[in-house]
């Protein structure tokens, strides 16, 4: 027997005793499923746009631990943990987010209105009550600092402030201790939501007589469809709606405190011992400093109920506007929300912008006309000459065949009639950019 002939029975004696004790196919097996967990080039996601790129974070003093933006809108409650995946929000779930609108919003319910005048300017299911999560902890600011607290009293996170409702994350651990102006600072930039539960806590009364504070508050606001049950916006219970979430925001930015927070973009905690955080704010808006927001006040919001929600003072081509937006399908339809209302209002008033493309745009016409007015004197010039030429030219016609002295004498009176229609008087053909505005002047 050949040794090849032998190698190859050796091989299929060995498979088949293989496969005749269960081996290979479960190897087999072993092997396809590892290379389907393989990231292939295929699968690998998209790399962001460049509009969706964010800068990187400046790298956080030595020894604190940087906190990821948005980390504390998070919810695993059941609903968005369901086998289904997250449950629609409760906008969505009515069809609110389908509502007609002229600028095709994502949001179930948007308002922009003017902050001096009060003047409605936009609004798409305005007065649609719906949960609003974390934009609860604007209310929460206010009559924390109504209450007038020492602000430098520390706070110590408790057990009480643990989240176990939606299982939220929090890098505030039970027994950091912060003072009540770091809890409001981290509460409002990064909806810290033991902060935000601990400002209730350790409100005159306890969380009991902070609930019903809230409630007031909105009744002195005319907030009259709203509700609040907790200081932090985990419940779907706190609830209410874009015109009376714009009531609580102008009051709100009444307080310099409430807008300085709320806009800053980074901050490192002290929580009064080794241990030390940086905090990033939860809004992109704010942390990116994308060129033409001018945002002096804001707060972000998320539960599954609630979708996602946003809400800024904003001063856009020198009026200062308070944008409200209920219940985005995500984050990012959020924001491109909130670009499609600024360009709406930058088409509406102009800004730095608009002006600047209305004069590249203006300047291209002007800048024609002008050329027109430069070159029509010369082009009167060659017209002359051409016709002096052709009257020298009938005048040499004419001494040949002797009818020159009569066609020279018809010309120029013709052509008199004619630059006199061109020219204007009451019959005017054409009127220039020079007489247009000379008669604009008159």
């Amino acid at each position: 027997m050949r040794p090849s002939t032998k190698k190859t029975l050796v091989l299929s004696t060995l498979l088949l005793a293989l496969v005749a004790g269960g081996t290979l196919i479960p190897l087999a097996w072993n092997q396809r499923e590892a290379a389907r967990q393989q990231p292939s080039a295929v699968a690998v996601a998209p790399a962001p746009a460049a509009a969706e790129a964010e800068p990187a974070t400046p790298a956080p003093p030595p020894g604190t631990e940087q906190v990821p933006p948005e980390e504390a809108e998070t919810d695993r409650s059941p609903n968005a943990a369901s086998p289904g995946g997250p449950v629609l929000s409760f906008g969505r779930a009515q069809g609110l987010h389908q509502t007609p609108d002229p600028l095709r919003l994502n949001s179930s319910a948007a308002l922009v209105v003017d902050q001096a005048s009060g003047e409605v300017l936009v609004q798409k299911n305005a007065q649609a009550v719906l949960p609003i999560a974390s934009l609860t902890k604007l209310m929460t600011s206010v009559v924390v600092l109504e209450a007038r607290q020492p602000m430098d009293e520390v706070l110590t996170i408790t057990d009480e402030d643990v989240d176990r409702e939606r299982h939220s994350r929090s890098r505030l651990k039970v027994g950091s201790t912060l003072t009540r102006e770091e809890a409001l600072h981290l509460a409002l930039m990064s909806s810290e939501n033991r902060a935000a539960h601990a400002l209730g806590r350790t409100y005159p009364g306890g969380l009991e007589k902070m609930v019903a504070a809230m409630n007031a508050k909105a009744r002195q606001l005319g907030m009259q469809n709203s509700s609040f049950v907790d200081p932090t916006g985990l419940s779907n219970a706190n609830r209410s709606t874009a015109r009376d979430v714009a009531l609580l925001v102008k009051a709100a930015a009444q307080n310099p405190l409430i807008a300085q927070f709320s806009t800053t973009r980074q901050h490192v905690a002290d929580l009064g011992s080794s241990r030390s955080l940086q905090y990033i704010n939860s809004n992109r808006l704010v942390r990116n400093a994308n060129p033409g927001w001018d945002i002096e006040l804001q707060k972000t919001g998320y539960i599954v109920e609630a979708g996602r929600c946003l809400t800024m003072v904003t001063e856009v081509a020198g009026r200062s506007l308070i944008l409200v937006l209920l219940d985005a399908e995500s984050n990012g339809t959020r924001i491109a929300d909130a670009e499609r209302l600024r360009r709406w209002a930058v088409a509406q008033w102009g800004g730095p912008e608009a002006v600047a493309a209305l004069k590249a745009e203006s300047a291209r016409p002007r800048k024609a006309v002008v050329a027109k007015k430069k070159d029509s004197p010369d082009e009167r010039k060659r017209g002359v000459k051409t016709a002096s030429a052709k009257k020298k030219d009938g005048k040499a016609a004419s001494r040949k065949d002797g009818k020159a002295t009569a066609v020279a004498k018809k010309e120029p009176a013709d052509r008199k009639k004619v630059a006199t229609a061109k020219k204007g008087g009451d019959g005017r053909v054409r009127q220039s950019f020079a007489a247009a505005k000379s008669d604009s002047k008159s």
